[in-house]
């Protein structure tokens, strides 16, 4: 069965499930799958009755997706996002991006849990993406084109929409809520980076390093829809000697802003 042979498979089941059309869709990382909780459900599924759904395999990601209102607007979440380091093809990473643009959706916002490679940034901080890095991840594209889809070669030179940024750094500065804002790099993972990597990873230009979102920023282009990204800062690059990161830390972080990313996604929805 061929891609959209399987968009049309997996939309036709959920439109059968729900009928609502969402204009806006919601990837949640790692530890932030709480946030679903803002959102007035209509409608939860999980991955394992999707058809054609990868299963999200990661503790700290639901795996369902939820449908209902935020903001006055209906959307579509994913309650835990699939990596590439899970053994899924980018192609199964991003087929749930393809499903909400079949659906409806047009704005697609992006969440990760992230390490800072930039020396100012503190656990805790939130990171607007501005623009990302993806040399060092397969890029989703690559195969067969369907121009139902978009073009051969879409133009990546805003892969993050301007406009929704500003809107984003309004609203924080409205709430009194600090924001940065930088490049992201994405790696394969699952191992976080060594030193000499992190070390390149900066000399590079990148503010932040994670293992998602540029896979379904790519695909979600593509699809012609907007896209807004934000990294939560989870843990640090440049650590004392001998200290380690743990996934345990990382979720505890993300927790623990969580509710400053509910108020920006929860009025940013609002103002589309």
């Amino acid at each position: 069965m061929d891609i959209l042979s399987k968009l049309d498979e997996t939309t036709q089941f959920l439109k059968s499930k729900y009928p609502h059309q969402p204009s806006v869709g919601i990837v949640l990382g790692s530890g932030l799958s709480n946030f679903t909780d803002e959102i007035e459900s209509e409608f939860e599924i999980g991955y394992t009755d999707i058809p054609n759904f990868p299963i999200s395999t990661v503790e700290g990601h639901k795996g369902k997706l939820v449908f209902g209102i935020l903001g006055q607007k209906r959307v579509v979440a994913m309650a835990g996002r699939f990596h590439f380091y899970e053994g899924y093809s980018a192609h199964e990473v991003i087929f749930p991006i393809r499903v909400m643009k079949w659906l409806g959706v047009e704005t697609l916002l992006l969440s990760n849990a992230a390490g800072a490679v930039n020396t100012s940034y503190a656990v805790g901080d939130l990171m607007i993406i501005k623009d990302h890095i993806s040399l060092f991840t397969p890029n989703p594209l690559i195969g067969k084109n369907f121009d139902e889809l978009g073009s051969r070669f879409p133009d990546m030179s805003e892969p993050y929409k301007k406009s929704l940024i500003q809107q984003v750094k309004a609203i924080a500065t409205k709430r009194e809520i600090e924001l940065m804002e930088g490049v992201y790099l994405s790696v394969t993972g699952p191992t976080y980076e060594t030193t000499a990597e992190y070390n390149l990873i900066r000399i590079l230009g990148a503010d932040a390093v994670g293992m998602s979102t540029v896979q379904e920023c790519i695909a979600a282009h593509h699809l012609g829809m907007d896209v807004f990204a934000i990294s939560v800062i989870t843990d640090l690059a440049v650590r004392e000697e001998n200290s380690i990161i743990t996934h345990e830390e990382v979720l505890h972080a993300a927790k623990q802003a969580e509710p400053k990313l509910a108020v920006l996604f929860k009025e940013l929805i609002a103002a589309i």
